[in-house]
């Protein structure tokens, strides 16, 4: 499609990809509103406070319905919370932090934000998932709340636009596959990535643009890595 969003909201944006999305769009579309908001910045957000969240889709609606929304919350290490190698180092305590950042943030997101899309032409709500989501594609194991936390995402997305379709047939939901970024995320899994695997957030964020300018309300629902393949299940 030709898209030439006039109203655009990153969350996340204080982020590798969020920043770079927020730098890549704001040059790509310079007449277009972009409210960038982190929980920390000009639009400051709490993603643990409903109304925080229902107080930022307002600031960004005051005018005008969204046409791009860029999800780009995500944890996968935090200090001692670390992606587990076996059943033995599973605990409630990473499970709960993992879910809450990956699945129940981007979901209380989706609650605020989708129903302020825009109806009148394709709008898009893109969501940062990750391949190691797919259930079918799992080959290695391991990493069990970071994966299970982006299979919960990806069932949510499909969820949401079955739901949003209804009543808005131009909303496109996708998850998004951005690969593997040099970033604070990656960091200590970057040794076994071939260096034209290991992207930089800006190029990242480029290809994960092309990716959303191709998209239709047909691919609604569904998961694309930066190259646009579709992620299975």
């Amino acid at each position: 499609m030709s898209f030439n969003p006039q109203n655009i909201a990153v969350l996340g944006a204080s982020g590798a990809i969020g920043g770079a999305f927020k730098e890549l769009l704001s040059k790509k579309y310079p007449d277009a509103s972009l409210f960038a908001f982190s929980r920390s910045g000009e639009n400051k957000i709490d993603y643990q406070d409903e109304k925080s969240i229902a107080d930022a889709v307002e600031t960004a609606t005051k005018e005008k319905p969204l046409d791009l929304v860029i999800v780009a919350n995500g944890i996968l290490h935090d200090g001692k919370l670390i992606p587990e190698k076996s059943l033995k180092d599973l605990s409630a305590e990473n499970f709960n932090r993992v879910f809450e950042v990956n699945t129940i943030t981007p979901a209380l997101i989706a609650k605020y934000f989708l129903p302020k899309l825009n109806k009148q032409q394709e709008s898009i709500f893109a969501v940062l998932s990750a391949r190691v989501g797919s259930i079918s594609d799992n080959q290695l194991g391991g990493w069990y709340a970071y994966r299970a936390s982006k299979s919960a995402l990806n069932m949510i997305i499909k969820s949401a636009s079955i739901e949003v379709a209804r009543s808005n047939k131009n909303a496109i939901l996708v998850g998004l596959h951005p690969g593997t970024v040099d970033s604070n995320l990656s960091k200590p899994f970057q040794h076994n990535v071939p260096e034209e695997k290991l992207f930089k957030p800006e190029y990242s964020a480029e290809k994960l643009l092309e990716v959303l300018c191709k998209l239709t309300p047909k691919h609604t629902g569904k998961c694309f890595a930066w190259d646009f393949e579709e992620i299975a299940p």
